[in-house]
């Protein structure tokens, strides 16, 4: 579709190949990457992010939702991917038809998967709660009902097992060493029923740069895959060099000069001391701009500019210090001339995580992609 409007993202695809290659410089060469892709690739685009990341030489794809691991396959993308969140019973026979593997956990739930007759057979992934809280058996008692009740369809196989860390990203060690040894006495008794050739893996990003030597068969690279760190703790250790692939920009659609006690947006938040000359963004919170950005800055010719006035669902105005023409390239995220503004910074300033920020900016901000 055309693009109308003044305001889009860019997402650099070779940034996200480097962060594959510096992920793999640190694994052994027997593990392999398993590239998250869910949330439409952090909203950097799954298909592109997908297609990119498997030229890198990622092997395996995740996602959340059985709908994206579909959106791929229509994407004529045929490599393995995993489902890690829980998808109906019933949605497993569309699952196989597309040689989509699945996360299970539950016994009743695999009792009436059971139920169903294949065209094509059904991968399973088994999720162990360790600690995380979430979803995954517990006990061992859990998982002998399910290793039970995976006899009685011929069309359905385990082929792998994983675990989630709740503290991988922070400092204080203590409880992720807790969720590993739990990890490994289920493993063992997996093992001890003859189950051996399972894909096994527990690495989000951060443990797969902390401790690259124990992931077994994959990691699975998800926020690191897009330039972004999973904590300060781990961005400050400096373990793995990252380039941040999302950037944000849009230009001046509006110009004009203020006079002392003039106001600016809704509520009169912002009132002109002096004589200033003010900008207008088309770009709000509609878009996923949020209202909390006011008094940040944005970058305009290189220099740091701040946002005044209340954000609106639209429109950003923002303070200039000259007169610039409509037209003008502004930088709401990434690097202008020497002057950077990154993910860390304005999450920080929300008061969220650099997850949330590339989520939150929507699909009416169009995604322009370098390197595909």
């Amino acid at each position: 579709m055309e693009i109308h409007r003044n305001t889009w993202i860019e997402i650099d695809l070779d940034a996200v190949a480097y962060n594959i290659k510096q992920i793999q410089k640190k694994l052994p060469k027997e593990t392999k990457v398993m590239a998250v892709v869910k949330a439409d690739g952090y909203g950097h685009g799954s298909i592109q992010v997908a297609k990119k990341a498997l030229q890198a030489g990622a092997d395996y794809l995740a996602v959340a939702l059985l709908e994206e691991a579909i959106k791929l396959r229509e994407a004529s993308i045929t490599a393995p991917i995993l489902v890690l969140g829980w998808v109906p019973p019933a949605s497993a026979i569309e699952a196989a038809k597309h040689g989509i593997t699945l996360t299970f956990f539950q016994k009743d739930w695999l009792e009436q998967v059971n139920s169903y007759s294949f065209s094509k057979p059904l991968h399973l992934h088994l999720k162990v709660d360790t600690g995380m809280g979430r979803i995954g058996i517990r006990t061992k008692e859990e998982m002998q009902d399910i290793l039970h009740a995976l006899n009685k369809n011929r069309s359905i196989y385990l082929t792998g097992v994983f675990t989630h860390f709740a503290t991988a990203d922070e400092p204080e060690s203590t409880y992720f060493e807790e969720q590993r040894t739990r990890f490994k006495r289920l493993l063992s008794r997996l093992k001890e029923q003859g189950l051996e050739n399972l894909d096994v893996h527990v690495g989000n990003s951060a443990s797969a740069i902390r401790l690259p030597e124990d992931m077994y068969d994959y990691v699975r690279f998800g926020i690191a895959m897009y330039g972004l760190y999973p904590s300060q703790a781990v961005k400050e250790k400096g373990e793995i060099d990252l380039k941040q692939a999302f950037s944000l920009h849009s230009k001046l659609a509006h110009v004009k000069r203020l006079q002392p006690g003039d106001c600016v947006s809704y509520g009169c938040t912002y009132q002109a001391e002096t004589e200033e000359w003010i900008g207008t963004l088309p770009i709000g919170y509609g878009d996923g701009w949020l209202r909390r950005m006011q008094g940040f800055c944005v970058l305009v010719n290189g220099i740091r500019v701040p946002i005044v006035g209340r954000i609106c669902m639209d429109q950003t105005m923002i303070r200039l210090d000259q007169a610039y023409p409509v037209g003008t390239k502004v930088t709401l995220i990434g690097c202008q001339n020497d002057a950077c503004i990154s993910m860390d910074e304005v999450s920080d300033y929300a008061e969220t995580i650099n997850y949330e920020i590339p989520c939150i900016l929507n699909n009416r901000v169009p995604r322009i992609y370098k390197g595909q």
